[in-house]
């Protein structure tokens, strides 16, 4: 399938036609999303942490660590989407220092 920005509003799959909405994405890196959600699982462990006793005598102490991984995983998801960011913007970088070199 082609992703082209001229492509056109519909397509056929099977006997159904489906509608392609005309959206443009959120967030290109995911840097922010990432730190959102990161951020809210920190947030989430910190309020959690004085509730850990009641949390343990009603056998919902997992909600606690599912928040402190949500949160260390984030952390490792941040790194990944900043070092891709670094990436792209590299072979951009070389990319357009290429094309500028091979002009006359």
């Amino acid at each position: 399938m082609d992703l082209r920005d001229d492509q056109a509003g519909t397509q056929e799959v099977g006997r159904r036609t489906l509608v392609i909405a005309d959206v443009e994405p959120l967030d290109v890196d995911g840097v922010r999303t990432v730190l959102v959600g990161t951020a809210l699982f920190g947030v989430a462990f910190v309020a959690l942490l004085p509730f850990y006793g009641s949390l343990a005598d009603h056998g919902r102490a997992w909600w606690l660590w599912t928040a402190l991984a949500g949160f260390g995983l984030g952390l490792f998801g941040l790194e990944y989407c900043r070092r891709r960011v670094r990436v792209r913007a590299a072979r951009e970088f070389d990319t357009s220092d290429g094309d500028a070199s091979d002009a006359p």
